[in-house]
């Protein structure tokens, strides 16, 4: 379970060090990873078994709805395999950089299954936003059980 919020600065090389806090939550820190637009401007990192996890439950998804057809394409043609280098750096893909705004400063957070990647003044918009409804999302969430 990822968790954890952490700020970080990505170098010249594009290059950004992923938490050894959350590289130790995967099987092995040297697993590969799969990055792919997120949400909201960010990026989804995901373990590689996460990633293929998702892939079975999208596989069930109906390819006669084009919302379902233009989700799959959008997130799997937006993927790239990163590997965390010795100093646990990976390189965001050009692409993915431009669509998530990221130009220096970034924010990286656990989010359960995966990790978050977002331009920091993004995420600190977002949060003050989110942190105002938090207790009425709760309120709505736990009251379906969990």
């Amino acid at each position: 379970m990822f968790m954890g919020e952490y700020h970080h600065s990505i170098d010249d090389k594009n290059r950004l060090i992923i938490p050894s806090s959350l590289r130790q939550q995967t099987k092995n820190s040297k697993d590969k990873f799969i990055i792919t637009r997120g949400l909201e401007q960010s990026l989804f990192l995901y373990p590689t078994l996460e990633w293929q996890n998702l892939g079975e439950r999208l596989k069930n998804l109906s390819t006669a709805k084009s919302n379902s057809r233009a989700f799959v394409r959008l997130l799997f043609s937006g993927a790239h395999p990163v590997q965390p280098d010795a100093q646990g750096r990976i390189t965001l893909p050009q692409g993915l950089k431009n669509f998530a705004q990221i130009e220096e400063k970034v924010v990286i957070i656990g989010a359960f299954n995966k990790i978050e990647i977002w331009n920091e003044e993004r995420w600190e918009k977002y949060y003050k936003q989110q942190r105002s409804i938090f207790e009425e999302l709760s309120e709505k969430i736990m009251d379906v059980g969990i």
